[in-house]
């Protein structure tokens, strides 16, 4: 029986909004026990970046902390209590980077959405977790709020508190599961790496990741009107604090770098330039579009965007240039994928696609130029560590891999 769960179990704690309420709110994590439970509401969509504007908090005996990051001052001495405990999060990923630029790290994690992927789970949200675990049921109205605002409305703040209420409980039962399916330690290798993961390396030609432009922008001139206009826009969304789209939407993008209008008047003409909020900035999406204009062939950027050092050329061309890699990835993606099955884990989560892709490029590489490749079982291992796969991510696909290329070489 399921029910619904919308109400802090000790009532809705006041927001820590000030450098004297931040060292109320340490003095009682610190005289607190166990693990801390950890969330970030952020501005997706509404703001620049990805700054946490809500910090949550709860742990055994200091009940739950609401942090606003804005206004709270400097969180050294936040920092220091929670450097120690173990931080339980759902879906670690999206909140560490954020929490990392204001000081705060973790020295030990456990995340209950890779829990719940490891132990094959159908669906993995906070709130499809805590019900089918605990049988309780979340409200998920605030998700895609804009927790910049202030004040914050006091539904969000229980929305924000209810989030940070049932980790730590779901800790524990889901450790109780990984353990019973042999599961602890693989979890535990999943969550070390997520916790000391460096930052993504930044996207070379980000432009052209732009939404449908892709199919749409197919000359050079065309891709050079959307890389002015990106970075123009991105210019201006750094200066007003405000999310890209907000300011001109992707289709507009695409709009002005197909059409390549020639005078202001024919861009103010275009339907996708017609909004209020477009045409207060026209004389900067112009002079975007005259310097793309002008360029001289030369400058222009080439249709495809190169190689960063390390990047694969896509999979779908590997059949005309390099079959032995393309007959390898076949192996490779349907082998993982039978093994995944196996051992009920998603296959994304058993090895990467992007180490899939890597080692099946090695392979094919190596036997197109030398008629053959190691793929021993210890040979794969090798690889496979070398790819930053988990130990047990190597134990348990490097010996069916190997069994499989080698039937099919």
């Amino acid at each position: 029986m399921v029910r619904d769960y919308r109400t802090p179990v000790d009532g809705l704690p006041p927001v820590t909004n000030s450098p004297q309420a931040v060292s109320t709110a340490v003095a009682a994590l610190k005289a607190g026990s166990g693990p801390v439970a950890v969330d970030a509401e952020r501005a997706s969509g509404f703001r620049y970046g990805q700054d946490a504007y809500l910090i949550q908090l709860r742990r055994h005996g200091a009940g739950t902390v609401l942090i606003d990051p804005v206004t709270a001052g400097d969180l050294g001495e936040l920092a220091g209590v929670l450097n120690g405990p173990e931080w339980v999060l759902h879906a670690a990923d999206q909140d560490l980077p954020c929490l990392a630029e204001l000081g705060l790290r973790p020295t030990a994690l456990f995340d209950t959405e890779l829990a719940a992927r490891l132990l094959g789970r159908t669906h993995v949200g906070l709130g499809a977790v805590a019900e089918e675990t605990l049988g309780l049921r979340l409200a998920k109205d605030h998700a895609a709020a804009d927790w910049s605002v202030r004040p914050l409305p006091e539904s969000w703040l229980v929305y924000a508190a209810l989030d940070v209420e049932l980790l730590v409980p779901l800790r524990e039962a889901l450790g109780e599961e990984l353990t019973a399916a042999g599961k602890s330690e693989w979890a535990a290798q999943e969550f070390e790496f997520v916790r000391t993961r460096p930052p993504r390396p930044v996207k070379i030609d980000p432009w052209r990741k732009t939404p449908r432009a892709g199919h749409a922008v197919r000359s050079r001139r065309s891709l050079a009107v959307l890389r002015e206009l990106w970075t123009a826009r991105e210019q201006l969304a750094i200066e007003m604090d405000r999310s890209p789209s907000k300011i001109l939407p992707h289709h507009a993008l695409v709009a002005a770098a197909v059409a390549r209008p020639a005078s202001r008047r024919k861009l103010a003409a275009l339907k996708e330039f017609s909004s209020r909020q477009t045409r207060q900035h026209m004389e900067v999406w112009w002079r975007a579009l005259e310097r793309a204009m002008a360029l001289p062939e030369d400058e222009l950027p080439p249709l495809h965007a190169p190689l960063p050092d390390g990047e694969l050329p896509r999979p779908r061309s590997w059949a005309r240039h390099h079959a032995q890699a393309a007959e390898a990835l076949e192996v490779v993606r349907l082998t993982v994928r039978e093994r995944a099955e196996e051992i009920r884990v998603p296959q994304e989560l058993l090895l990467a696609p992007d180490t899939q892709r890597h080692l099946a490029w090695q392979i094919g590489e190596e036997r197109s130029a030398r008629g053959r490749a190691d793929i021993s079982t210890d040979a794969l291992a090798a690889r496979l560590e070398d790819l930053d796969a988990r130990p047990w991510q190597i134990e348990q696909a490097a010996p069916r891999l190997s069994q499989a290329l080698a039937a099919g070489a």
